[in-house]
């Protein structure tokens, strides 16, 4: 079996949806199993409707306009998505008269995106004779815990999911991106999920592969809106895939490989507008000796870097663990660590929380923040048999580009070295590296 996942863009009108029907018909003997996310700008009226609901004034009006529209193109009745309308126009008034938006509420109203897309690919899929059933995944069983906004799938998720897949006619077309948490509300895997669920399903199943199918050729060796040279990579292993996914590849998901890597399963990253470029595949192993010492650069603006000093590190042992587990109890995610003898550095993408983090530190520590930072990260499992002379590259490149350096990790695997630099300055730094390491 085989999981076909197309994101937003490859689902933005007639022509593009023209291509994803002749891609799932090219895969039926592979017994596909298709998830969808919102057609193209809708997640985004969704949240903006939502907000202006808040503020007392609900209008489903440009919603229904874009759905209207799609479905009239390809052929397909209004009334397809009439009730899930109906809902929504309900759910813009009660918020009106509460007057607030929660995570909670974003969640409920964000999923509405995927549950009428996967509506209308499954109708275009019957008119095109292939037998197809929309699937929502909460209904189905993707039970997941309760954090609103990027929730986690829970273990029973895969066995259900499994079970309820199994039992559908024809081609499944499942919404992405939306689960349920165990007290029944609807919960996200937070935007891009459902590269997410593409993975989460092709666990569920065992698939033999799960395509990830969206608007560039797979993986490059750096943004292309930074680096318009930057090359197509052919390979990358698990680890190198989730280390550019965290910091700040926009292919895939961040969550999107740790399914695929508990059932050894290849995602494929390819191109709707290009189905014939070849993409990039990830795969436990690169499968041949040899290859490049690095594999790509990704960059992260908006980082916060937290430097909390004291004289009680010294000699004692508890202190690292007392301070981290004051950002795991207020949900504080960190990247980057670096430490001396007396200070600990960590960097921060989501402020969220990190007030409480700090006020919390101060107790016993000098706390500083450095606002408008950016993360630079090279990643490759090479780089850990490529000897002293890869660093020396990597600094020389940024001293050249006289960037200012204000914090530094190499990771335990070896696989990624960080640093930490003003923000507006990562633009230079990645281009920097790239002249030097790939070009």
């Amino acid at each position: 079996m085989l999981v076909m996942k197309f994101g937003g863009t490859s689902l933005g009108d007639r022509e593009r949806i023209d291509t994803v029907v002749s891609l799932i018909r090219g895969r039926l003997r592979r017994k596909p199993v298709v998830v969808c996310s919102a057609h193209a700008g809708v997640t985004d009226l969704l949240l903006d409707g939502a907000r202006k609901a808040a503020d007392g004034k609900p209008d489903l009006t440009a919603i229904r306009r874009r759905e209207h529209e799609l479905l009239t193109s390809l052929k397909l009745k209004p009334s397809l998505v009439e009730a899930d309308l109906e809902r929504l126009d309900q759910m813009f008034r009660g918020l009106a008269l509460l007057g607030e938006l929660t995570p909670r509420s974003l969640d409920q109203v964000a999923a509405f995106g995927e549950r009428m897309s996967v509506k209308a690919i499954a109708a275009v899929l019957r008119r095109r004779r292939i037998p197809a059933t929309p699937v929502e995944a909460d209904e189905a069983g993707l039970v997941t815990d309760g954090r609103f906004l990027r929730a986690r799938p829970l273990p029973e998720a895969y066995t259900n999911l499994g079970r309820a897949l199994r039992r559908v006619k024809g081609v499944p077309v499942v919404t992405g991106f939306i689960g349920r948490d165990k007290d029944g509300n609807v919960t996200t895997l937070g935007r891009s999920g459902s590269d997410y669920t593409a993975t989460i399903l092709g666990r569920a199943i065992a698939a033999e592969e799960v395509e990830i199918w969206t608007d560039v050729s797979g993986v490059l060796t750096a943004d292309p809106r930074i680096v318009p040279s930057a090359k197509p990579v052919e390979r990358l292993t698990y680890a190198e895939a989730s280390e550019l996914a965290y910091y700040g590849a926009k292919v895939i998901h961040p969550a999107t490989i740790q399914p695929a890597v508990e059932k050894g399963i290849p995602v494929r990253i390819l191109n709707t507008m290009d189905p014939d470029a070849e993409g990039t595949v990830i795969a436990p192993a690169r499968g041949r000796r040899g290859g490049p010492r690095v594999t790509s650069i990704a960059s992260k603006r908006g980082i916060r870097l937290v430097n909390i000093v004291s004289g009680r590190m010294l000699g004692q042992s508890g202190f690292m663990a007392k301070v981290f587990d004051a950002f795991k109890r207020h949900d504080v995610a960190v990247d980057l660590i670096a430490t001396s003898e007396v200070s600990i550095t960590v960097s921060v993408d989501d402020a969220e929380g990190l007030p409480a983090v700090v006020d919390e530190l101060r107790a016993y520590s000098k706390v500083t923040v450095t606002d408008d930072a950016s993360l630079v990260a090279v990643i490759g499992e090479r780089m850990k048999t490529a000897g002293a002379g890869l660093a020396g590259e990597i600094f020389r490149a940024v001293g050249a580009a006289k960037v200012p350096i204000q914090a530094i990790s190499y990771g335990a695997t070896k696989t990624n070295l960080q640093i930490v630099v003003p923000q507006g300055r990562e633009r230079d730094t990645v281009r920097a590296l790239h002249a030097v390491l790939f070009e």
